[in-house]
């Protein structure tokens, strides 16, 4: 079933959004070679913990973790530990913060001090992916043409869209209907009504899309070892244009404003 927000709901969940989006940037900032994804995690948390809210993350379905932190060719769901930041490495990072009874969630992904062309071009082409689809996230669209959007522009750019793992409805649980691919499944998909939350989230593969998840139980890896990207936003289908609750610029057209 999927939950339409109220105004009152909206109220509670923009600054769940709003903290979200802050320890994000906080936290893209932190990293930098030699840091280790425990000591970045550690530092996730503190940030959450000093904007009021608390991880979406730590304890859901046993995650042991504040935050996502994944590395090169790791795809989602890294486990912070002694691992040391190196110069050159891509570090996707997902972040979800839960206050006042409501979930943000976003996730980016940051080169340590730099990066090869191959993994800039995968960073860039993912992010402008997700903004695609934030474009087709309008009152009378379906799911599917957000899907169709990201899943055109990737692989128009010779990269691959990850399908084991998707974007979804977000609100009081972290996992809410509908489900949001990445990629046209090729059968019904939901119409988009007003008052909907869902986090968009494209997940690209430098190479094939197929991954695979190590023996830690957690860690999704790319299958054949290449890098890997990750950006998403937590948007509200309004009655006209999409509002990104974890941006500073709340529309498309104030994105390209800026």
């Amino acid at each position: 079933m999927i939950l339409l927000k109220s105004e009152r709901d909206l109220a509670a969940m923009r600054p769940a959004c709003r903290v979200a989006r802050q320890v994000l940037d906080e936290a893209s900032a932190f990293i930098a070679p030699g840091v280790t994804t425990r000591e970045l995690d550690e530092y996730v948390a503190a940030r959450i913990k000093a904007h009021g809210g608390r991880s979406a993350f730590l304890g859901y379905r046993k995650y042991p973790c504040h935050a996502c932190i994944s590395v090169n060719e790791e795809v989602v769901h890294g486990l912070a530990g002694p691992r040391r930041l190196q110069f050159g490495d891509i570090v996707s990072l997902d972040i979800g913060v839960i206050c006042n009874g409501f979930i943000g969630d976003n996730a980016r992904t940051v080169a340590v001090g730099g990066c090869d062309v191959l993994c800039q071009k995968l960073m860039d082409v993912t992010e402008r992916a997700l903004y695609a689809g934030i474009a087709q996230a309008r009152p009378g669209n379906r799911v599917v043409d957000i899907s169709r959007a990201i899943q055109q522009l990737v692989e128009g750019e010779g990269l691959s869209v990850v399908r084991e793992f998707v974007g979804h409805g977000v609100g009081r649980t972290m996992h809410e209907e509908p489900q949001v691919p990445n990629f046209v499944e090729g059968k019904k998909s939901e119409k988009l009504r007003p008052g909907m939350t869902i986090a968009i989230e494209p997940m690209v593969n430098a190479g094939m899309p197929e991954v695979k998840i190590l023996k830690d139980g957690w860690t999704v890896i790319t299958v054949d070892g290449k890098p890997s990207a990750h950006f998403e936003h937590t948007i509200l289908i309004t009655e006209g244009e999409p509002e990104i609750l974890t941006c500073e610029a709340k529309t498309p057209s104030e994105l390209k404003a800026g």
